[in-house]
């Protein structure tokens, strides 16, 4: 559940100005990869079915885990070069979340 939820919210960065972009896409499809996110589970992230409930998922993990899922968003946030003010939202908000 927790890789799924991670990778939940960095597609909901991605998403956040309304496009993915190729690389944008790519940067999403390499954190599933890495993740080992099965093909079902890849789909639902893909269309952001079960995201509800992402960042309570990832509230009790470890604090070193949970920084490393804001660094992920950040990442995602600027893959394509320009931060809009809805993924800067994003991130702050799941930053919280978070309890960092």
């Amino acid at each position: 559940m927790e890789r799924v939820a991670h990778c939940h919210l960095i597609a909901r960065v991605l998403a956040a100005d309304g496009i993915m972009e190729d690389r944008e896409r790519a940067f999403l499809e390499r954190a599933m990869a890495k993740m080992g996110l099965s093909d079902e589970e890849r789909d639902q992230v893909m269309h952001f079915e079960g995201t509800d409930g992402a960042e309570e998922a990832l509230a009790k993990m470890p604090e070193a885990d949970r920084r490393q899922v804001v660094d992920d968003l950040v990442a995602a946030a600027l893959i394509d070069g320009k931060l809009s003010p809805h993924e800067t939202e994003i991130v702050k908000n799941v930053t919280k979340a978070l309890g960092l």
